[in-house]
């Protein structure tokens, strides 16, 4: 190359393998194309149906990815051909698909001593990565596609490691309140219901440790931990992080994704889509999705329905299982509900370009089930949000977002967490046209020059792809 600091520059390995869900292995991908675009190679591990079903990537990648397919072992009580979570439906299933992931040990270890990266840059679940990179000498980096409150909300290394310790395991209400060690005023906390599920994620189970421990072993001996998250939003949950676990904590920005302007164009979907947004008064549409891979329950589906048939507000309702379930049960509405709404909603069964949907002027809030990715795509464009958290990190997003005044949570029972028309109803209501929510709309607004600011987040790429240079530099 002609400019001498690019020759200057080694040009990395950089081996990344994410958890087996897609909702993981996309934000691994696309940050992969970034350091990819600096001239380094990456090696992307995932098993053989995962890679095969991910979208093609430009051509301009080819000589810079290379996919690595290591296939699991059968595991039983993992249903056959199950690579992903999109492909299993109970919490079991979900442990046994860990331990599947704990198989690929050997084969990946093989990979390593053969190709001697200069970075694995790993996620939650392959504890078992520690002492292998340390022995090989690999620099290593934990990504975390969730936010920074939800790692920091479970404390030190040592906190999340004695999960695993059956004498002193986390408590019901230890999860109800923050946490001792936030220095900050914060609402950060979970409700009773979600609570419950954290406590038995914070359990040693049939892979022989918690999810937590996985986390806490992970992190012990990082060369960096890196994170889709960025000073400007909640910049102090970085700074807490970074007390907690004293090493380098690097935002990757929030990655803003692009509309695509052309690839939809002639797409009937697409078309048929746009036509029925372009009738509806501007910021008037609620956008309703729940994710790829939340199992939502039928009288969940059906107070929803209601909700926003009594809200008056139009809708466009993504209602469709995850593309890998084995629920053969038909997805029902309420009697008569697409009929009542036709004028003003439709319920749309199948894949959607979401980002589009969203950037169209008609469409002026998002009913979110508050999965981080989600959240930064309905901010980007400005749209509040009502939200309907079910797992993991959404709860403590929800509370977050309510907090800083761009949404509300809808109000739910306390010990289920089951929630009613009336309340899915008065909150769609408050948030798109009462008097009470126009503070909400107007702070979503303002919120979009944070998420929306491709230059701002591309600048946190530009710092995260210098460290990964100058940090082995100074190793070597």
């Amino acid at each position: 190359m002609a400019n001498g600091d690019e020759n200057n520059t080694k040009k990395l390995h950089i081996v990344m393998f994410p958890w087996l869900a897609f909702g993981h292995i996309i934000p691994f991908l696309e940050l992969s194309k970034f350091i990819a675009r600096k001239g380094h190679k990456i090696s992307f591990i995932s098993t053989p149906r995962n890679i095969d079903s991910l979208p093609k990537i430009p051509s301009e990648f080819s000589n810079s990815i290379t996919f690595v397919k290591i296939p699991l072992p059968n595991v039983d009580g993992l249903p056959k051909d199950a690579e992903a979570t999109i492909d299993i439906i109970t919490s079991e299933e979900m442990t046994y698909l860990k331990i599947a992931m704990d198989g690929m040990e050997k084969d990946v270890t093989n990979f390593l001593e053969k190709n001697s990266p200069d970075w694995i840059i790993q996620d939650f679940a392959q504890y078992w990565l520690a002492p292998i990179s340390a022995k090989l000498g690999i620099s290593r980096i934990f990504y975390s596609i969730f936010n920074a409150w939800f790692i920091s909300f479970h404390g030190s290394i040592e906190n999340m490691i004695n999960t695993n310790n059956c004498t002193s395991p986390p408590k019901l209400e230890d999860f109800l309140v923050p946490p001792k060690w936030i220095p900050f005023e914060t609402k950060a906390a979970y409700r009773l219901h979600e609570a419950r599920w954290m406590v038995g994620s914070s359990q040693k189970n049939v892979s022989g440790v918690s999810d937590l421990y996985r986390v806490g072993v992970t992190i012990r001996g990082l060369d960096a931990i890196i994170i889709r998250h960025c000073h400007e939003f909640e910049g102090q949950w970085l700074n807490l992080l970074e007390d907690l676990h004293h090493i380098p904590v690097l935002p990757t920005g929030l990655m803003p994704p692009i509309v695509e302007s052309s690839s939809d164009e002639k797409n009937e979907s697409w078309i048929s889509i746009k036509e029925w947004l372009d009738e509806k008064p501007k910021g008037s549409v609620v956008y309703v999705a729940l994710g790829s891979e939340v199992t939502v329950g039928q009288s969940e589906i059906n107070e929803l329905a209601r909700g926003l048939e009594l809200s008056g507000s139009p809708f466009f309702w993504v209602l469709r299982k995850p593309s890998g379930s084995r629920n053969k049960d038909p997805i029902e509405l309420p009697d008569g509900f697409e009929e009542r709404t036709k004028d003003r909603g439709i319920v749309w069964k199948s894949w959607v370009p979401q980002l589009k949907i969203l950037s169209h002027e008609s469409v002026g809030g998002f009913l979110t089930h508050c999965g981080w990715s989600s959240i930064i795509e309905g901010l980007m464009f400005g749209h509040s949000l009502i939200m309907l958290p079910f797992l993991v990190d959404q709860g403590l997003n929800a509370r977050i977002l309510e907090d800083k005044g761009v949404g509300i949570d809808v109000p739910r029972n306390e010990e289920d967490g089951s929630y009613t028309s009336d309340s899915v109803a008065n909150s769609v209501k408050l948030v798109m046209v009462g008097n009470d929510g126009k503070i909400i709309r107007e702070k979503a607004k303002e919120m979009s020059s944070i998420f929306n600011n491709k230059e701002l987040h591309d600048n946190y790429i530009e710092i995260l792809i210098n460290f990964l240079e100058n940090y082995r530099k100074v190793k070597n």
